[in-house]
C-alpha cells in the first residue's frame, strides 16, 4: 500500500495541453476514482502515474518517493486495461503468472503468488482453463489477477468494466469492492460511467478538460456540487439546470429567485455576493421536486412520463428552456402527458449558481430553524 501524490503535473501532445497543471493527493488504502466525459483527461492521468507517460513538468510521488523517472516496473504499480489482453493459448495459471517469470522469480515463489492471487479472486478452480473456456467476467478477474500478482502498491484500473455487458458490470463492480475491502490496498479506477464512479469510491476526482472540477466522497459530490458542470455530470438522472434572475432578500432571510415562465422560487443560498438583476442557475436534483396537478388553466406542461417499475420519472416543459425538468415520483403517480402540473421546492434543496458556474454556499440557519416552502405558480 501507498500514497500518491501529484505535485502541478502538466501533460501536452504536440503542443496541445491536455493537463494543464494537476495538483492531488490519494492516501494510503484509499479507493478513488477518476470519472468524466470522453476526452477529459482521466486515462492520460493514470497513465502518468503507471510510468506509461512522461510528465511535460510536474512531480509524481508514491509512498513520498520521487517516481517521475522511474519505469512501471520500478514503480511498483499493476494496472488492469479495458480490455483483458489475455493470452488465448495459456491457462489462467500461466497467465497469472507470466510477469512473475519475466521478473525471474523463482518457481517456488511463483506458485505461492499466484495460488495466492487466485484464492483472493475465486480463481482457485479454473488454473487450468484456457480464456475462451471463461466468461467475460471471469477473465477480467484473470487479469486483474495478473495485475496483482506482484504484490504492487498501487493498483490501477483503467476502464476496465466497459467491454462487459451490464448485469456483469453489476457483478464485477461487487468483486472490485470485495477486492478492496479484503486486501486494503491504494487502488485508482477510471471510468466515464458515474454510476461506477458513486458505487466504489472512497474519494472521487471529477475531471473538466484535464482540470479538477472537484474532489470528494461521493455524498459530498451529490450533495454540494461546486460547480454546474459537477452538477450536471453527478446523478442520474441529473440536476434540473435552470436559468434565473435574483429578485429580492425575503423576511426570513431567503432569496426569491425569478424563473421565465415558471415563477418565483426561495433559495436558502448566500447571495450576498450578488445584487436583484444578476442572472444565475437554479439546479434542483429530480428526488427534491414536489408535483401537483394544476386545477386551473395555468401550470406547466407535462410531456412524458418513464414507468420503471419502483419509480417513474415526470418530465415537465418549461418554456424557453431546451430540456425539461425531471422529476422523480412514486408509483403509481397519477399522471399523465398533456396535463398541467405545478412544481415546488424547499429552499434549502435549491442549488444556486452564479454567472462563472460556481456553486453559492448555504445561508447560515435562523435560530428557530423555520424553513419555508417555495411554491413557484407560473404566471400568466
Amino acid at each position: 500500500m501507498a500514497s500518491v501524490e501529484l505535485n502541478k503535473i502538466n501533460k501536452t501532445f504536440g503542443g496541445v495541453e491536455v493537463i494543464p497543471g494537476v495538483d492531488l493527493r490519494i492516501e494510503d488504502g484509499e479507493f478513488v476514482v477518476f470519472v468524466g466525459p470522453s476526452g477529459c483527461g482521466k486515462s492520460t492521468l493514470l497513465r502518468l502515474i503507471a510510468g506509461l507517460e512522461d510528465p511535460t513538468s510536474g512531480d509524481i510521488l508514491i509512498d513520498n518517493d520521487l517516481v517521475t523517472d522511474l519505469s512501471p516496473k520500478e514503480r511498483g504499480v499493476g494496472m488492469v486495461f479495458q480490455s483483458y489482453a489475455l493470452y488465448p493459448h495459456m491457462s489462467v495459471y500461466e497467465n497469472i503468472a507470466f510477469g512473475l517469470k519475466l521478473g525471474k522469480a523463482n518457481k517456488h515463489k511463483v506458485r505461492e503468488w499466484v495460488e495466492k492471487t487466485a484464492e483472493v479472486l475465486q480463481l482457485d478452480k479454473l488454473m487450468n482453463r484456457k480464456p475462451r473456456e471463461l466468461s467475460g467476467g471471469q477473465r477480467q478477474r484473470v487479469a486483474i489477477g495478473r495485475a496483482m500478482a506482484r504484490e504492487p502498491k498501487i493498483m490501477l484500473f483503467d476502464e476496465p468494466l466497459s467491454n462487459l455487458d451490464a448485469s456483469l458490470r453489476v457483478q464485477m463492480r461487487t468483486e472490485i469492492a470485495k477486492l478492496h475491502d479484503r486486501l486494503k490496498s491504494t487502488m485508482i479506477y477510471v471510468t466515464h460511467d458515474q454510476v461506477e464512479a458513486m458505487t466504489l469510491a472512497d474519494k472521487i476526482v471529477v475531471l473538466n478538460r484535464g482540470k479538477v472540477e472537484q474532489v470528494g466522497t461521493p455524498y459530498e459530490l451529490y450533495e454540494t456540487p461546486a460547480s454546474l458542470f459537477v452538477a450536471g455530470f453527478i446523478g442520474s438522472p441529473k440536476m434540473n439546470l435552470v436559468p434565473g434572475t435574483i429578485a429580492e432578500t425575503a423576511a426570513d432571510g431567503t432569496t426569491g429567485v425569478d424563473v421565465a415562465g415558471w415563477g418565483r422560487l426561495l433559495v436558502n443560498r448566500d447571495t450576498s455576493s450578488l445584487q436583484s438583476g444578476d442572472q444565475v442557475t437554479l439546479g434542483i436534483r429530480p428526488e427534491h421536486m414536489q408535483l401537483e396537478i394544476s386545477t386551473s388553466a395555468s401550470g406547466l406542461d407535462v410531456v412524458n412520463v418513464e414507468y420503471l417499475g419502483n419509480e417513474a420519472y415526470v418530465y415537465v416543459a418549461l418554456p424557453g428552456v431546451e430540456e425539461p425538468i425531471v422529476v422523480r415520483q412514486p408509483v403509481p403517480c397519477g399522471v399523465q402527458p398533456g396535463q398541467r402540473v405545478s412544481l415546488s421546492a424547499e429552499p434549502q434543496c435549491v442549488h444556486l449558481f452564479n454567472s462563472d458556474g460556481l456553486a453559492l454556499g448555504a445561508r447560515a440557519q435562523a435560530e428557530n430553524g423555520t424553513e419555508a416552502m417555495a411554491t413557484a405558480v407560473r404566471r400568466a
